[in-house]
């Protein structure tokens, strides 16, 4: 397994001596934020080889691109499409469902001419408070016609180009816990793209074991976020794991961590991953409210890499 990063942590420094600084952290890979404005736009990417030129600064300083990040423009394919989303484009539900759906076509190429075998994402959420069955007990299941809609026209083109896409379960979206992964499995199983990005705080804040997920959708699993989560017991009480405001609130009962610093059972996670079959990228996702940039990357580096199975059992000698 190669850890990674997610090299999103690091758009505020320049990006030469930023390349530089992971890898001589001992980071071996990146997944690239590819969304509207950000330092690697996938329009802007495609441009005059532009894209190409990135990942061959990327590869001089001992890095590859593992994966592009295509969340925020993703969520648009389902929603929601009220001013909530206006933050990634303005415009109608209409045009916000086009605009979602071009720029992951336009991730697809990116990829295909990058050979960077997968695109994470999310797929939206028309109304994610209908997990609640009230006042419609059927509310979510009405949901899944329009997904398989919408994802099809997009997963056909991936599957034609041979990339992968891997969804990310998280709150907010129409696949969000094992149950709904598995569901979203049968309505698009016939898609070789269709697959899963596990980020076991996401799983975590859903109440879902994340051990439980590997073992039940291992097959699907193709690329992994490295992100901790921690119940804050001395809130939780208070807030819920549901709490509302800004990440950085101390009052919260439930906040991302960076590897080590949360509740996440990382020995359990990786073992079974391992034995699993994955032997891909593990990428650390820093989003701790309570760490600076630099050094939450360097405190997740120097947990992991004594936890990484180096040499998986081949043969039994007991």
């Amino acid at each position: 397994m190669d850890l990674g990063l997610y090299f999103a942590v690091c758009n505020h420094m320049e990006l030469g001596p930023a390349l530089e600084m992971v890898a001589g952290l001992g980071y071996s890979c990146l997944e690239l934020s590819t969304h509207k404005g950000g330092r690697f736009d996938v329009e802007m990417m495609l441009k005059d080889n532009e894209g190409l030129k990135i990942s061959k600064l990327i590869k001089s300083f001992g890095l590859r691109i593992s994966a592009i990040n295509m969340s925020w423009d993703s969520q648009l394919v389902l929603g929601p499409h009220h001013s909530d989303t206006d933050v990634i484009f303005k415009g109608t539900p209409e045009a916000k469902i086009k605009y979602g759906t071009e720029r992951l076509m336009m991730a697809a190429r990116l990829a295909n001419n990058l050979e960077i075998p997968v695109i994470t994402g999310f797929t939206g959420c028309e109304d994610y408070s209908r997990w609640f069955p009230w006042p419609d007990s059927n509310a979510w299941e009405s949901m899944e016609s329009v997904f398989v809609e919408r994802w099809s026209v997009i997963l056909k083109q991936f599957d034609e180009l041979g990339i992968l896409f891997g969804m990310e379960c998280h709150p907010k979206q129409i696949v969000y816990n094992t149950e709904t992964a598995l569901r979203s499995v049968e309505l698009l199983g016939n898609f070789k793209s269709w697959n899963f990005n596990f980020d076991p705080a996401n799983l975590m804040l859903a109440g879902v074991n994340p051990v439980v997920f590997i073992a039940e959708l291992a097959n699907r699993i193709v690329n992994v976020h490295l992100k901790d989560g921690e119940i804050v017991h001395h809130n939780v009480q208070r807030s819920g794991l549901l709490a509302n405001g800004p990440w950085n609130r101390p009052g919260r009962g439930f906040r991302f961590r960076i590897p080590g610093w949360g509740d996440v059972q990382w020995r359990q996670i990786i073992t079974e991953l391992s034995v699993q079959g994955y032997h891909g990228v593990l990428t650390v996702e820093h989003e701790d409210p309570t760490m600076g940039p630099v050094d939450g990357i360097k405190k997740a580096i120097g947990f992991l890499k004594p936890l990484l199975i180096e040499e998986p059992l081949s043969e039994q000698w007991w």
